[in-house]
């Protein structure tokens, strides 16, 4: 970008004419028809506020997904959104670093909507994240903000059903969301034809690229086109990320929007307590803190069911969550969670990974998190300013896992 700031990509929409898929009438009237939600309210720190003052309108989208843009709340682009949009729609890679709640999830899905071509009957954007809820989360605001145009959008994730997954497959899909295991297993039978798949993008980078899921990532990536466009996206980028760049990605656009990993906005409290006061600790927060919605975090499967027992027979309403669970019921309880159907959520560290439920105000580590960057992605999770941790090792090695994580989140 030079001269005036501008990218290329905005002179050459115009100089090439009179396109009615991207330009906007005079007339504005189509925005007096908008069924607007209600305005958000909700405390904002600078990375979501400090943008450059562009619209969404500057990047010359269809008016069928501008509709869906400002149905969906947005008024103006977060800064990520501000640099990823313009990026993603000439065609380039992106490595983009920023945490949740800033818009990051918008900021890939806008330029997929627009690149598709919703004549072709083939999918031509595969979106790849690391669990079933955030596949489930993620193809809902593909769907919320293209509902106004004819794109299909399915989601497929492991513990469904395979037999229903090919038998959509067999209809028109424009739009694939899904886990890499499942999205390759359909790919491997034929079903799931990637040759028209021109973007590819990886939300949660650094999860995906972890042992359990980078071998299917590079195993399905064979069946995409050469000339296929990737888009990364990850709060944290350790080295594994680095490596899959540089094999996939030789010339990425970089956009780094966490100079430090820092919990901007988030209030953060901890407390040495032994393990049998912890309970009552928990108990007093609740009684104390002004909570719309918590989500309170455990090391083991059976730890979480036990303390969502807990807390059900002090009195306060709980669901629990965790990858041993049948997926349906996983479903209905992340659905009816989201949907304010109980204030409160026990949980392992499988729902740290970009899931945004925006009553959500109280993250409490009820067990303290095995690393600082687990730490980092559980408080992502408060997108109001106040997230409480208990603490309750008393050992030197809790001191310094505490430190630790403390003085990275400064």
């Amino acid at each position: 970008m030079e001269g005036d700031g501008r990218p290329e990509w905005r002179w050459a929409a115009v100089a090439g004419g009179e396109d009615s898929r991207h330009s906007l009438p005079r007339s504005q009237d189509w925005k007096a028809q908008l069924k607007l939600p209600p305005q958000d309210t909700r405390y904002r720190t600078e990375d979501v506020t400090a943008t450059k003052g562009n619209e969404f309108e500057d990047y010359f989208l269809k008016r069928e997904l501008l509709m869906g843009i400002y149905e969906k709340g947005f008024e103006r682009p977060s800064p990520i959104q501000e640099e990823s949009i313009p990026i993603a729609l000439t065609g380039s890679d992106i490595l983009a670093r920023a945490k949740n709640g800033t818009g990051k999830t918008a900021a890939f899905c806008i330029p997929a909507l627009e690149k598709i071509d919703q004549d072709k009957n083939a999918i031509q954007v595969v979106i790849l994240v690391p669990t079933r809820e955030l596949a489930l989360q993620t193809s809902q605001v593909c769907k919320e903000l293209g509902k106004h145009l004819k794109i299909q959008v399915m989601v497929t994730t492991g513990g469904t059903s395979l037999k229903d997954d090919i038998v959509r497959l067999y209809q028109p899909v424009h739009l694939l969301v899904g886990t890499p295991g499942r999205i390759l297993d359909l790919t491997k039978k034929g079903v799931c034809v990637l040759k028209n798949c021109s973007m590819l993008v990886m939300d949660e980078a650094d999860k995906l690229l972890s042992p359990e899921f980078q071998p299917s990532i590079q195993d399905l990536i064979r069946y995409l086109p050469s000339n296929r466009q990737i888009l990364m996206f990850s709060a944290t980028f350790p080295v594994t990320v680095k490596e899959f760049k540089d094999k996939y990605l030789p010339k990425p656009y970089v956009i780094n929007l966490m100079d430090e990993l820092t919990l901007k906005g988030i209030t953060q409290f901890y407390a040495f307590v032994e393990e049998r006061q912890k309970v009552h600790c928990l108990n007093t927060l609740f009684s104390k803190l002004q909570i719309n919605q918590s989500i309170i975090f455990c090391n083991s499967v059976n730890r979480v069911e036990l303390l969502a027992k807990k807390i059900t027979e002090l009195g306060y309403s709980c669901f629990y969550i965790h990858a041993k669970m049948l997926q349906d019921h996983r479903n209905r309880v992340f659905h009816d969670f989201r949907n304010g159907a109980c204030r409160n959520l026990v949980c392992t560290d499988l729902f740290t990974r970009g899931i945004d439920i925006q009553a959500v105000n109280v993250v409490i580590n009820f067990d303290f998190p095995k690393s600082a960057e687990t730490y980092l992605h559980r408080d992502f999770l408060t997108l109001v300013p106040s997230s409480v941790c208990v603490v309750a090792s008393l050992h030197t090695d809790g001191l310094f896992h505490l430190s630790d994580a403390v003085t990275v989140c400064r």
